[in-house]
């Protein structure tokens, strides 16, 4: 009986093309940002769920259900108090952090967002403005904080100088007119009838309770319009973000290219917060969010405006009902701004096992 002899397996010889390993690489990365966006549109239903049938006139799921497609007996609580609250609420927290992601990739800096760098505070400052000293109400004072906003950057923008809108001075004068912005709001306020400053103080602290459709069809419109900009400036802006010098190789107007990025920004800041308030933390923590989920590199232009809607929409239900019983209604700000101080502990952290803490 002859043997057969096997020969040892030997290392490949099979020549793969390079573009099918670069294909390989691409797609798990892709894919992982796939599954982090259906999971974070999966919790923003999860939002929208809770929201319709949470609250103090209890719904039926069924009632519900019918109500929305025009059968149920509860269209006035349903569509007219929370609904409208819960699209606002993913509309702006949306808006908020894909300007937080532009400003943070384009000026390569954490801190460089519209809620710290003074943009949101110009829009707060103007709004209780027209309450306070101009009587204005309604869609008054949220054009108000719109032109506010714009006035903001546009101060940020003269005081940095020629070249300062690329980096560390823009971010450092932000801060400087967010501290201003403060002070004179705090002035306005402690100079203002009570009643006036009471009012004043629930917009200046953020919520979307008694959203109403037409500002929410304003809200989409204009934060459509501007998303559609950002994404046919994708490329300036991914290149942008590999530093000036090779976007510069690539073809791209630095400057130019910049300042536009950083005006859209702007207007999606203005938008989100001229009918709800001031709602902190979500532009400054829904990009870095996001970019840890998806992975370290990508832009998360995607991922950031779902983390975003995901946290003012929880947010909210939070205020809500976990403080029901407060015999003033929590506005959603407040939540946000609360979950600003782990967040900051977790980020700090981050950075002290990178060996970057200081």
């Amino acid at each position: 009986m002859t043997a057969t002899i096997v020969p040892p397996a030997g290392p490949s010889t099979e020549v793969v093309d390079p573009a099918v390993l670069v294909a390989r690489v691409r797609r798990r990365p892709a894919l992982r940002q796939l599954a982090v966006c259906a999971v974070l549109v999966g919790l923003l239903l999860v939002t929208a769920f809770l929201a319709l049938i949470l609250g103090a006139s209890g719904v039926p799921v069924s009632d519900v259900v019918a109500t929305l497609v025009g059968q149920g007996s509860s269209e006035f609580v349903v569509w007219s108090l929370r609904l409208p609250r819960w699209v606002m609420g993913a509309l702006v927290g949306a808006e908020l952090a894909l300007a937080g992601a532009v400003f943070q990739t384009l000026l390569r800096n954490p801190l460089a967002s519209p809620d710290i760098i003074g943009v949101t505070g110009g829009a707060a400052l103007s709004a209780a403005f027209s309450t306070l000293i101009l009587g204005a109400s309604g869609i008054a004072v949220a054009g108000w904080a719109f032109g506010g906003a714009l006035l903001a950057a546009a101060v940020i923008a003269l005081l940095s100088g020629t070249g300062g809108v690329s980096g560390f001075r823009f971010v450092i004068i932000g801060i400087s007119v967010a501290f201003v912005a403060s002070g004179l709001l705090g002035y306005l306020i402690a100079r203002a009838d009570v009643r006036r400053a009471q009012e004043a103080f629930a917009w200046l602290a953020g919520s979307v309770q008694g959203a109403t459709w037409p500002e929410i069809a304003i809200v989409a419109g204009v934060g459509a319009a501007l998303m559609l900009a950002l994404r046919v400036l994708h490329r300036p802006l991914s290149a942008l973000a590999l530093g000036d010098d090779v976007a510069a190789q690539l073809g791209v107007h630095v400057a130019r290219d910049r300042l536009v990025l950083l005006g859209l920004a702007v207007c999606l800041a203005a938008i989100g917060c001229a009918f709800t308030g001031v709602i902190g933390f979500v532009a400054f923590a829904s990009a870095p969010i996001a970019r840890r989920l998806v992975g370290e590199g990508s832009l998360a232009l995607v991922a950031a405006p779902l983390t975003g809607a995901v946290i003012v929409t929880a947010s909210d239900l939070i205020a809500q009902h976990l403080f029901a019983g407060f015999t003033v209604s929590v506005p959603v700000g407040v939540i946000t701004s609360l979950l600003a101080a782990p967040y900051m502990l977790w980020l700090l952290a981050g950075l002290g096992r990178r060996g970057l803490g200081g």
